[in-house]
């Protein structure tokens, strides 16, 4: 595998479609409210995935170093792991996007008051909270709540105030509800990793609660999320738009079932499916409010 191969494929790209979806799920909310601006969609997507590829890059930096990868595993080659890339680098890499990302995220005080420097900050420490620190997020049953926030209610919930200037409980309840869809990324991840995890002593949630849990987590992640988005999608007229949370019930309700009938590196494009639903809800919405 090349270099440029093995980067990419450090990057998670089949993950990244969770991070665009909360932004793109905040433009429908303002595009209900006729308030939408592109400039600031364009640097909360840039800001968004700038950040998810530092978090996808820290994690295989301090899994690496905590001896929390194996070589061989079930999941996508891990470059340093596997020798393809040297730790220095990819901890380099971390902090440069990283900086980039911050870099982005100032330019949206254009838009905003001066304490989103504050959640700036607070989102560049989760970037590498997730992986290290004296309480790892994810090491500690704590990875899905933190995707549910870092890619449901903090994007989801800025990216509309940057554009409309304030906070509503619609929208509140639609970024839970993306970060529920987003949190079921990490459970499939999580589920395919099981024994790695539980051999090396990572405990994700899945390794604290049981593997069995994971079909049945993903089920109630996608239940709730429809049920959190049911009334802003009653509001549509004509009625029959409700077709698409209800799609996204039934595509959801499919992916479950290969969940539960598959192993190893088959579930591993089940990730990216889940990403992709994420994602797909996202454009369906942003599109019906855009249309209505």
């Amino acid at each position: 595998m090349s270099k440029l191969a093995c980067w990419v494929e450090a990057m998670r790209l089949r993950t990244l479609p969770v991070s665009v979806a909360g932004v793109i799920g905040a433009c429908g909310y303002a595009l209900l409210d006729g308030k939408f601006k592109p400039a600031v969609a364009v640097l909360c997507l840039l800001f968004a995935v700038l950040a998810q590829i530092a978090s996808n890059f820290a994690n295989e930096y301090y899994d690496f170093k905590g001896g929390l990868d194996r070589k061989g595993r079930e999941g996508p080659r891990r470059g340093v792991t596997e020798g393809d890339l040297t730790p220095g680098a990819m901890k380099a890499a971390t902090f440069v996007t990283l900086g980039l990302a911050c870099c982005v995220g100032l330019s949206l005080l254009l838009w905003g008051p001066w304490w989103l420097i504050l959640a700036g900050v607070a989102i560049a420490l989760g970037v590498l909270a997730y992986s290290t620190g004296p309480y790892p997020l994810s090491h500690h049953g704590l990875g899905e709540v933190a995707v549910v926030f870092f890619f449901g209610i903090i994007p989801v919930n800025l990216t509309y105030f940057l554009m409309c200037g304030s906070f509503t409980s619609t929208v509140l309840m639609g970024s839970v509800a993306l970060g529920l869809m987003g949190a079921n990324v990490l459970v499939v991840n999580n589920y395919r990793d099981y024994d790695d995890d539980r051999a090396v002593g990572k405990h994700t949630l899945l390794v604290l609660i049981g593997r069995q849990w994971g079909v049945r987590l993903y089920d109630i992640n996608a239940v709730a999320a429809y049920m959190l988005v049911l009334t802003v999608w009653l509001g549509f007229t004509p009625h029959w738009l409700m077709v698409f949370p209800c799609l996204y019930l039934v595509l959801s309700a499919i992916l479950s079932y290969a969940l539960a009938h598959r192993e190893g590196a088959r579930l591993n494009p089940l990730l990216g499916m889940t990403a992709c639903l994420m994602l797909f809800y996202a454009v369906l919405f942003t599109a019906t409010a855009a249309l209505c």
